[in-house]
């Protein structure tokens, strides 16, 4: 390799460090963009960054500055000095877009959550979860204490699961069964995706109190309030009979290995023959490798993923090899994972009793 090459990698390299280093910035940037609901101002057409900086109660140079990070953020684009319109990617960030992510920026970038993240370097030393030390309590229990907040973590999830509603449906042969209980099922998107698709199916969306706020309003907007019904209760205590599939999804990865094996051995107790548990999680390859497929789309992503189960949860995101591990102490045979496709880096792990 020449010297000229070798100055060439070492200045992608630097680059790559900074611009990681600089992460944190991107994201308060789109927090501040939500905040200000910079989106919702622009709308559909271009804008000036005065008329938008008076719609939100901003000083025009530093509205501008904004507008000018969250173009080259690739949010926004400007066409002329001082007046800009929304790219594709800006569009999310409008509460009304059918993809929006708004309430999952709020809930990621939320101080709350990141305020654990500055002590990583603790929970690797010492494995403790860094949130409970902060704040006295743990994650689930401080939503419980803080409505706001709890709602928007609520509709964070709800946001995040929509991709994989639209594609689970048509990734697993759901018409083998007659009722399927969500476990851990939010307001109930996931579960509204597998009815809509499988008419013949009856479901349970089983959640916490709290969980379950939004649910009847998803099953009424999909018309499902007479197939599907609402049960609140502890998946660390039980989980409702009367289903023979039994859905979870990203809920194993916010608990360690034994509440895993807890809320699995009550799904397996519950199972009738031919039942299945179905996980959708990530899974985690054996081995890191960036030129692998799955992570180049995935760009590190789930890794951040468990660093952050790791700081603000105690849980963990799995290799198949762990999956296999959590179900066989749970009583159930791990018999298939599925990457799906349509909505990476989610797989289906099919489990029977064993």
């Amino acid at each position: 390799m020449s010297k000229t090459d070798v100055r060439a990698a070492e200045a992608a390299d630097g680059e790559l460090i900074v611009r990681l280093a600089f992460g944190s910035m991107a994201a308060q940037t789109l927090r501040a963009a939500v905040r200000l609901k910079v989106v919702e101002l622009i709308g559909d057409g271009q804008r000036r960054a005065a008329d938008l900086a008076a719609d939100a109660g901003t000083a025009h140079q530093p509205m501008t500055r904004l507008l000018r990070a969250l173009a080259g953020l690739g949010l926004l684009e400007e066409h002329a000095p001082d007046r800009f319109s929304l790219t594709p990617a800006g569009a999310l960030l409008d509460p009304e877009h059918p993809a929006s992510l708004t309430s999952f920026v709020g809930m990621f970038t939320d101080p709350t959550l990141l305020r654990a993240w500055e002590h990583l370097d603790t929970s690797v030393r010492t494995g403790e979860v860094a949130f409970d030390t902060l704040f006295g309590t743990d994650f689930f229990s401080h939503l419980g204490h803080h409505p706001e907040l709890s709602g928007q973590f609520n509709a964070a999830m709800s946001q995040a699961v929509a991709e994989t509603a639209a594609a689970l449906p048509h990734a697993f042969d759901f018409g083998r069964f007659t009722s399927v209980t969500d476990v851990g099922g939010g307001d109930g998107t996931l579960l509204a995706g597998v009815l809509d698709a499988h008419p013949a199916l009856t479901g349970v969306v089983f959640d916490t109190a709290d969980g379950l706020a939004g649910t009847p309003r998803t099953l009424a907007r999909h018309g499902l309030t007479d197939r599907c019904s609402v049960t609140a209760g502890d998946f660390f205590r039980s989980v409702p009979k009367g289903s023979d599939l039994y859905l979870i999804k990203s809920v194993l990865h916010d608990w360690t290995d034994d509440q895993a094996v807890t809320i699995l051995r009550h799904c397996r107790e519950v199972l009738p023959p031919g039942g299945r548990v179905l996980i959708v999680e990530p899974v985690l390859p054996e081995v890191v490798d960036i030129h692998a497929e799955a992570d180049v789309t995935d760009g590190g992503i789930t890794y951040l993923t468990d660093l952050n189960m790791m700081v603000n949860v105690g849980g963990r995101e799995r290799t198949r090899t762990d999956f296999e591990h959590v179900c066989h102490r749970a009583g159930l045979a791990l018999t298939s994972v599925t990457p799906l496709a349509a909505a990476p880096p989610f797989s289906v792990i099919e489990a029977v009793a064993d």
